[in-house]
């Protein structure tokens, strides 16, 4: 890669730009920095790293893995040949008249120098892989230690990757002559086209293998599951990301293998909300505990309730603050539980209840449906 700073702020674009925002930045850029334009020291450099970024935006698949994953989405995944391959740039470079790919920053870019020819494919780092993990709340609130089973790839223990039968060599690819890539040259007028693909033969790597290992059918890889033991840290969210090195897939030729992300999703729970760090729950309490005040016990993510005074006068929707009882913090620390409170009217109510329940509001001064028999029995309970 001829860079490793960000592919948006390269192009001076946000990460929501449509895709013809990113050709109109490159466009831009390109005819400020084009080597035929720009004689400068460091502009060649500078095209090469604003073409790698148009490059990368410009592709669906490519976006995608490195909105994803960032740069661990592109580097040793494709080489720089790769990057470049489907991209159109002739559309682009027509309009400043400078031949498409015929000059000689693009000759380095996909290989040889202007030679024609590279060395075979080496050593390739295996794709990354992602699994999804649902946890409790409480999960969250502790921290917990777990195993997942991850089914991935390693390299053959037969043929360590060769993909040839132990005693025998892959051999030079005869179409490609080891180079692993053919390359077709066209002229119109002064201008030069030159297409590079990958040789059919061997698939890019140059050579042939001419007796398949059994044990991997000539893939240099065979299928296992995998146990990885994973520690999820308290205070975990939804869409974190995990990454536990080295567990993804088997790498190509030699190179290293992937890494496993764990994406983290924390399931609703039943009494508590969370946000941010704090987490909240509601409970209930009736008329008469509003009014002349209580003490409650409430429900706690870990260990035994705890208890809250409920002043006299309390008025429906209070917020109690249980300072430190939340989410713990990354970085230390943890949130509040916050308790709400919620005044609940009795539905239904004895014969008895509803004489005070009147009685109550003929003191206050209260209008309330008035009940046949129940005035008057208020009322000669007041003497009035």
């Amino acid at each position: 890669m001829t860079t490793t700073r960000d592919y948006y702020e390269i192009l001076g674009i946000d990460r929501n730009a449509t895709k013809q925002d990113v050709k109109k930045a490159y466009r831009k850029l390109a005819m400020q920095y084009h080597p035929d334009r720009n004689k400068e020291p460091g502009a060649e450099d500078k095209f090469k790293e604003i073409s790698e970024a148009y490059a990368v935006l410009s592709d669906e698949t490519k976006k995608q893995q490195y909105d994803h994953y960032g740069h661990a989405g592109i580097d040793g995944r494709y080489s720089e040949e790769d990057i470049f391959r489907g991209t159109n740039f002739d559309d682009i470079f027509r309009e400043f008249g400078f031949g498409g790919f015929g000059s000689s920053i693009f000759e380095n870019v996909f290989g040889g120098g202007g030679q024609g020819r590279r060395q075979r494919a080496g050593p390739e780092r295996g794709d990354d892989l992602r699994v999804d993990l649902e946890l409790s709340l409480e999960d969250v609130a502790n921290g917990i230690k777990t195993s997942i089973t991850v089914p991935h790839t390693k390299t053959c223990p037969k043929c360590r990757g060769s993909k040839a039968m132990p005693g025998t060599k892959p051999k030079t690819c005869p179409s490609c002559s080891g180079t692993g890539q053919k390359r077709d040259v066209r002229s119109r007028g002064f201008s030069q086209f030159i297409s590079i693909t990958t040789c059919t033969a061997c698939g890019g790597q140059g050579r042939v293998v001419e007796k398949p290992c059994n044990e991997c059918s000539g893939h240099g890889v065979v299928e296992v599951k995998s146990k990885v033991h994973v520690r999820i840290p308290a205070g975990i969210d939804t869409g974190s990301r995990i990454r536990i090195s080295a567990e993804g897939d088997a790498g190509a030729m030699g190179g290293p293998p992937g890494d496993l992300y764990v994406v983290v999703h924390v399931k609703p729970h039943p009494v508590f909300e969370r946000h941010a760090d704090d987490i909240i729950c509601q409970m209930p309490i009736t008329f008469a505990q509003a009014a002349l005040g209580t003490e409650i016990e409430v429900p706690k993510l870990a260990g035994k309730k705890a208890t809250i005074k409920i002043p006299a006068g309390t008025q429906t929707g209070t917020v109690f603050r249980l300072k430190g009882m939340g989410i713990p913090h990354l970085r230390g620390g943890a949130g509040d539980e916050l308790v709400r409170v919620v005044v609940k009217t009795p539905e239904k109510l004895g014969k008895k209840e509803r004489q005070l329940l009147h009685e109550f509001a003929h003191l206050r001064g209260e209008k309330v449906t008035p009940e046949k028999g129940i005035m008057d029995m208020v009322k000669g309970a007041l003497g009035s």
